[in-house]
């Protein structure tokens, strides 16, 4: 089986490609940001994880080229047997509900919207494209060991560790939800290969509570936390996953009881990182 990765030096491009590299009888080919090698051969099963994320709002042309133009041109001229393309459970921002079919409001001259409407311009050309077995997924907030992210989990670690104390800029009863790269990367070929839906929630579908993430740090690395006076209560809706559930009898692992192998494992890196 031959997949493509599109984005295999990111984050959880490169979590997909060591997945897909570790199955037996898969043919990974992780081709360049637009390599020729993308339109002069069969691609299989293209996994679309191209993307900028915490920088989209210093970096709106890059954001734009990741989400929508190279895409734009595998949907045009590339041959391939799917394509999942990676979007963002961040849209729901302003949904009712946070099923597939929600309607999303937007508004353009929200700086805070514009990855938003990045990654719904990429979906909306995916669907548009008329292609077969082309997909979308809405990731949550992945969760792995991406030290360099500007992840809010990982800047309270690295501040925990480096630092020894935590400062919150948001109130401790918000919440959002994370999920496991390990499992994200799991389901991603399942769902490229044998999905029957256009699109996808990719979530645990539980929120996590800032306090509770506060204090499995606290623990694990015995750092002192304060709380910014007047910091905003920012509470992310909960992500409903029954159609990940009811097709693929999806199951994400909480995240909570990993933090203090994560804690672990970023200090391994900055010691490694002191020492080189």
């Amino acid at each position: 089986m031959k997949f493509t990765v599109v984005g295999a030096s990111g984050f959880i491009g490169s979590a997909l490609m060591k997945q897909l590299c570790a199955t037996e009888n898969h043919q990974v080919f992780v081709p360049e940001k637009n390599a020729a090698e993308l339109f002069i051969q069969p691609l299989g099963h293209v996994i679309y994880a191209a993307g900028v994320t915490a920088d989209f709002r210093r970096r709106p042309f890059d954001t734009l080229r990741a989400h929508v133009s190279l895409l734009a041109e595998l949907l045009e001229r590339a041959e391939f047997d799917s394509l999942l393309y990676l979007s963002s459970a961040r849209i729901y921002r302003h949904a009712e509900h946070t099923g597939e079919e929600a309607a999303i409001f937007l508004r353009s001259h929200d700086p805070e919207d514009y990855y938003d409407l990045t990654k719904l311009s990429g979906e909306a050309l995916c669907f548009a494209s008329m292609r077969k077995n082309v997909r979308a997924v809405r990731l949550s907030n992945v969760v792995g060991t991406d030290f360099r992210s500007s992840n809010f989990l990982f800047e309270l670690i690295r501040a925990a560790c480096d630092h020894g104390h935590i400062e919150l800029r948001s109130a401790l009863d918000s919440e959002k939800d994370y999920v496991l790269v390990e499992d994200v990367v799991r389901i991603l070929p399942e769902i490229a290969m044998h999905g029957h839906e256009q699109c996808y929630n990719l979530a645990t579908g539980c929120n996590l509570r800032h306090a509770a993430i506060v204090d499995a740090i606290k623990d694990a690395t015995g750092a002192s936390f304060s709380v910014v006076l007047g910091a905003p209560r920012h509470v992310v809706p909960q992500i409903n996953i029954q159609r990940l559930q009811a097709e693929f009898g999806f199951h994400a692992d909480e995240v909570l009881p990993r933090i203090p192998e994560l804690v672990g494992e970023y200090r391994k890196y900055h010691d490694a990182k002191s020492r080189s």
